[in-house]
């Protein structure tokens, strides 16, 4: 029996689709991704823009920002494809099986890493492949309980 797709979110694959124009452009993205995955964002972000032109002028000018490099154009591009998915669950599933198949072609990170730390320093080392790292830090002190001598 063949294992499920795992549902991805339309943000996720409207990140994806767009990816060439909000990141650094190719380049960057070929230290990331296979030639193929890259080559099914092209393909993706096609079924897109054929979905979601025309639905409005708002979302017409979405897309044509997001590919200028405008992130925040990614999100009503994102609102308006997932209105999409749920009332379309064959397109849906189309694009998650691409956004799957993108998602395989992502280059794991083989690089090191490598921290010396000394005199009572403290060093954190933290890769981030997407989204935002939260990095702190608690103490906790309890008072310590009191012996009756």
């Amino acid at each position: 029996m063949a294992e499920p797709v795992t549902t991805i979110t339309a943000s996720v694959i409207a990140t994806l689709a767009f990816q060439k124009f909000i990141e650094a452009g190719v380049g960057e993205l070929a230290k990331q991704f296979t030639g193929a995955a890259i080559s099914k964002m092209d393909e993706l972000r096609q079924k897109i823009w054929d979905k979601l032109r025309g639905k409005s002028p708002r979302v017409d000018e979405a897309l044509v920002k997001v590919e200028q490099g405008d992130h925040a154009a990614l999100t009503t591009i994102a609102r308006n494809l997932d209105v999409v998915m749920d009332d379309n669950p064959d397109f849906a599933r189309e694009v998650q099986a691409i956004a799957q198949e993108i998602n395989a072609g992502k280059l794991l990170d083989q690089s090191g890493m490598t921290m010396y730390v000394s005199d009572q320093a403290r060093g954190w080392q933290t890769k981030v492949e997407g989204g935002t790292a939260y990095i702190g830090e608690q103490h906790f002190h309890e008072k310590s309980p009191q012996t009756d001598g």
